[in-house]
């Protein structure tokens, strides 16, 4: 085993070589290495050992007949019947691999050396053996028997296997299949139009449905729709909303694409985003919206390069492409000289940064330079991002500059004059679940910079360039480059598929079956690839020991939680306990957690525990329209949202206040750590950096406790020791570097290189 992974390993690696020389694209790689995972993985070693209880017999029945067994023969007849070949080929015969064969020889072996009595078939055929009148061999139908108890999955292999065939998913919707549908393909980058002209199709129709990305575009269709008369309901996983009233469903619905109906009828369906269909967390809701909707018509809006795969994946549905491409309608100009200096910002710029530690950073020295700052990143609620863009927006408002991350390339309208990236790299997670550090995409980088020069606003010329010099020919490349074309599209486990699989694996957890799964499905690769299920697994693992019943096991596990938030995480966890009990979680529940009433944000730390809140918030809501019995207070979270949302915009409008509260609290904090250590350990002097040597990370590290004077001494001290040794020596450190926001609960970071 060990000899075929390193062969498979060099094979990767020699490919990959190869693959650069030639131009293989970087993707092309990660769908090899993705379709030799499963190669890699020993699947027997994902189905877990029952544990199989001694005899229930009070009464020793086997040796009532022929006597008693002595323990050192019967261990070494079973030692001698675990080493025979014949029996090691058997067991290949009957499904068990060298790993299962290891483990199995070694249960029977205890459940026959400790019971007290055995059954009476077997140990009349040891105590035969042991007369001379059996073969060591005649164990082993009695071996197999105990084999299927400790692994219940080899007497039904095949069900598995079929279970978890998903080489067809166009069949699972034969409603769908029945009808022939018109696939209307809107291609073109952003600021082009694709969307407006599927919308004013969409709102024509009788009956429609538009299925987005984010929360923030299906409100605005919603508020659009019924604008202009055309009555919309919204439904996202948090929210419902109706243009009539919520006993008379309007014809027309905006929701985002995992809350999708396949089971409803439209004349008109709209997919937004469609490229998402590659996403490796949420791209199997596009691949079932796109194969589900029962519409006569289906306008997908998206970038050209998905083109082919839609077209390869309706070849399975016979339905055809009907392709409509767009052009940018206005100009967009990649400058020739970088911003250099945030000296040089100037109205209408929207710096672009890839983490909270560079957008603290940014957006107060530009607040130092005199200049209003706007502030938009993911964590922020869908209210205070509205707030920061209406402000940025505004003609007459003094805020002239925003600050954001790659938050802004879909779901916000903004008025940008010119994109400035802050930096090329950028954190991401592959198949694996494992970070990497990689420069942006294609794609994600035309996302971005296309979000310059919107048509109709006071900025219709757009220009891009790179705040550092360095970046920008790399910026100038990738801007020029074409995205490539999506190889296929993403598929996850549904609920029932997992259901069947827990009644053939009684005793296996909620993780364990998703890994089984994963492992044993098999998958159309020139078209379909299975989504990652880290998240899914790190809740399930998180809530394993909360006794709940599998579907609303699996529920739970769907939650849309950002793991990487603990508060949010001990919630969840509270909350699933609460609810294993069969007790309400009630809005007192929720205020006496979470620290209701809450104040005005005094610094970062502060900020960010009420963004936390804010998403404890949307989960209580999101599991309020599954479990509605024991989550009854819906409203009044819903109003207490309303309330923290405003607070949260308050605290992001005085976000260079709230930096300066930390920087000072924390200086403060380190005077009291250094006096403490001082009078208690008058021996020993811990030396102390100064404030202008210490960066964001550092004082945030030593915030949250995870960080010691002592350490940061004894840290300074190895990094003055690296930067003395020769080159030769001190590349043996690495030069990998790494994005200083906390990305923790990845299995691993890595930094990519480009070649």
């Amino acid at each position: 085993m060990q000899n075929s992974r390193r062969c498979i390993s060099l094979l990767c690696a020699t490919l990959q070589t190869h693959s650069i020389r030639l131009g293989i694209g970087t993707s092309n790689m990660r769908l090899l290495h993705r379709r030799n995972k499963k190669h890699e993985t020993n699947v027997s070693a994902l189905f877990k050992p029952v544990q199989v209880q001694a005899n229930a017999d009070a009464e020793d029945v086997g040796s009532e007949l022929v006597g008693k067994l002595e323990k050192a023969e019967l261990l070494k007849i079973l030692n001698k019947f675990t080493q025979r070949r014949e029996v090691k080929a058997l067991c290949s015969e009957n499904g068990l691999d060298s790993y299962l064969q290891q483990q199995a020889f070694g249960s029977f072996r205890r459940y026959c050396i400790e019971a007290e009595n055995l059954p009476v078939d077997l140990h009349i055929i040891f105590s035969d053996i042991m007369q001379g009148a059996g073969h060591i061999d005649d164990v082993f139908p009695y071996f197999l028997r105990h084999a299927k108890t400790v692994f219940p999955h080899l007497d039904c292999m095949d069900d598995l296997k079929k279970i978890s065939d998903l080489r067809q998913p166009a069949n699972w919707y034969s409603n769908a299949r029945a009808i022939t549908r018109k696939i209307v393909f809107h291609a073109g980058p952003t600021n082009s139009g694709k969307t407006y002209h599927a919308m004013e199709r969409y709102l024509s129709a009788k009956t429609g449905v538009y299925c987005g990305p984010l929360k923030l575009l299906a409100t605005e269709v919603y508020n659009k729709a019924n604008e202009r008369g055309t009555p919309c309901d919204l439904v996202t996983g948090e929210e419902r909303k109706f243009g009539i009233s919520e006993n008379s469903p309007a014809n027309h619905v905006a929701c985002t694409v995992e809350m999708t109906s396949v089971n409803t009828p439209y004349e008109v369906a709209v997919i937004d985003e469609i490229q998402q269909i590659r996403d490796p967390q949420r791209g199997w809701a596009w691949t079932r919206a796109f194969l589900g909707l029962i519409a006569d018509e289906v306008h997908v809006c998206g970038e050209a390069g998905a083109l082919e795969l839609l077209q390869k994946i309706c070849e399975t549905t016979g339905e055809t492409v009907e392709i409509r491409r767009y052009d940018r309608l206005t100009e967009l100009t990649v400058e020739d000289s970088a911003l250099g200096t945030l000296d040089n910002v100037m109205p209408g710029d929207c710096i672009v940064c890839f983490s909270k530690h560079d957008i603290y950073t940014v957006s107060r020295e530009i607040e130092a330079r005199g200049k209003e700052v706007a502030v938009i990143y993911g964590g922020l609620p869908p209210g205070t991002k509205l707030a920061q863009a209406a402000k940025f927006n505004d003609p007459e408002n003094s805020c002239k500059v925003m600050v954001a991350t790659d938050a802004i390339g879909m779901g916000l309208n903004l008025s940008i004059r010119r994109i400035i990236f802050y930096s090329l790299v950028k954190p991401t997670m592959n198949e694996r679940g494992e970070r990497e550090i990689d420069t942006i995409s294609v794609s994600s980088a035309l996302q971005i910079a296309g979000r310059a020069g919107r048509y109709r606003t006071q900025w219709e010329h757009g220009y891009v360039t790179a705040f550092k010099s360095e970046d920008l020919q790399t910026l100038k490349r990738i801007l020029s480059d074409t995205p490539e074309p999506l190889k296929s599209a993403g598929l996850h486990p549904t609920a029932d598929q997992i259901e069947l699989y827990a009644y053939h694996l009684p005793n296996s957890s909620l993780s364990n079956l998703m890994d089984i799964f994963v492992n044993l499905c098999t998958v159309d690769d020139s078209l379909y690839f299975m989504c990652n299920i880290e998240d899914f697994k790190f809740l399930a693992e998180m809530i394993q020991h909360v006794p709940l019943p599998l579907r609303a096991r699996y529920v739970f596990c769907c939650a849309p939680i950002n793991r990487k938030m603990p508060f949010v995480c001990s919630m969840f966890l509270k909350i699933a306990r609460q609810y294993s009990r069969n007790e309400p979680i009630t809005f007192e529940f929720i205020k006496k957690n979470c620290g209701w009433p809450f104040k005005l944000p005094k610094t970062i730390l502060d900020l960010v525990h009420l963004e936390s809140v804010f998403d404890v918030m949307d989960l209580y809501l999101w599991l309020s329209y599954r479990f509605m019995d024991l989550f009854p207070e819906a409203a009044n979270v819903r109003i207490a949202q309303k309330e923290l949302d405003e607070i949260i915009q308050q605290g992001v409008f005085q976000i260079t206040r709230l930096l300066k509260n930390t920087e000072a609290n924390q200086n403060m904090q380190d005077g009291e750590t250094m006096n403490y250590n001082v009078r208690r350990i008058t021996h020993v002097k811990e030396p102390r950096m100064s404030s202008a040597s210490r960066g964001r990370l550092t004082e945030r590290l030593l915030a949250q406790g995870l960080l010691t004077p002592g350490m940061l001494s004894e840290l300074r001290k190895e990094w003055d020791a690296q930067q003395q040794m020769p080159p030769k020596e001190s590349a043996d450190f690495g030069t990998e570097s790494d994005d200083e926001d906390n990305y923790g609960g990845f299995k691993k970071t890595r930094r990519k290189r480009r070649k």
